[in-house]
């Protein structure tokens, strides 16, 4: 009985340990692909795939919201506008000379905005946000249908209109931010006196 055992004794199997199995996936995939990626991205800066966001081609900048339109004026409203002038406006006649020939229209509220002025290089005396009236726009009437709504003002500059010098290079003026204040909208001829 001594060599009775409770299970028979198997002969040819030889049981071995294998390699412990991870229980994280290895990093050796991971750091693989995240080289393929790198490399992918590599050829396609140099193919011009990834390129830097282009310069301001202009006058750019942000707009933020004081006040909201009066509800008076909702059904009167032509538009709200951005346009600069290259020198400021001596007379009702100036007005109608701003740049851009197509001005950056924004909304009248809401969350702030960034527009954008493509005007060419050289500096501009003032860049004014109006809010136009419905009708047909002339020199004789620039007063009854404008309204100045905000400008760009230099933080140390103390005139009336805000000759906030802006210098225009082939990088453009960024940043030139102001805002547009609907309780507090100007008579042009505040701008050239007097008023009728």
């Amino acid at each position: 009985m001594a060599d009775s055992t409770l299970f028979r004794a198997e002969t040819g199997v030889k049981l071995t340990l294998g390699p412990p199995t991870p229980i994280i996936a290895g990093m050796r995939s991971r750091v693989s692909r995240a080289a393929l990626v790198t490399a992918a991205a590599a050829a396609l800066a140099c193919n011009e795939g990834l390129r830097p966001s282009a310069a301001c081609p202009g006058i750019c900048g942000t707009v933020t919201y004081q006040g909201s339109l009066p509800d008076s004026l909702k059904d009167s409203t032509a538009a709200v506008l951005i346009v600069a002038f290259a020198t400021f406006p001596a007379t009702p006649a100036d007005l109608l000379h701003f740049q851009p020939p197509v001005p950056a229209f924004v909304d009248t509220g809401g969350p702030p905005r960034r527009y954008v002025l493509q005007v060419p290089d050289g500096t501009y005396e003032w860049v004014v946000a109006v809010w136009e009236k419905k009708g047909t726009l002339g020199a004789g009437n620039a007063d009854s249908l404008l309204r100045e709504v905000g400008f760009y003002r230099d933080g140390s500059d103390t005139t009336s209109h805000g000759t906030g010098m802006v210098h225009v290079t082939a990088a453009g003026a960024d940043s030139i931010n102001f805002a547009i204040d609907f309780t507090k909208m100007h008579r042009i001829c505040d701008y050239f006196p007097p008023c009728p």
